[in-house]
């Protein structure tokens, strides 16, 4: 797992997420906005497909898709961990892509 100050011992001072951030705050706001709204649109498609894969189990309230999400990041955290280190990286480079 991350440490908890994980910013001080990285050679670049900085994690993908603080810098994602740092970019976030700083980049043109009309591509900020786009890739925001493109990373909205995949998680509401993710979470539609995870609801229709698993059926009635899942009420319209989001109540157990989100206990069901809470307990995989529990169980997967440094998994999950990695995983959004690589999506930060990801749209990093999306809003610098177009801000050149």
């Amino acid at each position: 797992m991350y440490g908890l100050f994980e910013d001080e011992d990285d050679i670049f001072m900085g994690s993908p997420k603080s810098k994602l951030m740092d970019i976030v705050f700083n980049a043109n706001n009309d591509v900020v906005r786009h890739e925001l709204e493109k990373f909205i649109d995949r998680a509401a498609a993710m979470e539609m497909m995870m609801r229709e894969k698993c059926g009635e189990e899942f009420s319209d309230d989001g109540d157990e898709i989100e206990k069901e999400i809470r307990s995989y990041v529990i169980t997967r955290r440094d998994e999950v961990d990695n995983f959004a280190k690589n999506l930060y990286i990801e749209l990093m480079g999306s809003i610098l892509s177009q801000s050149e």
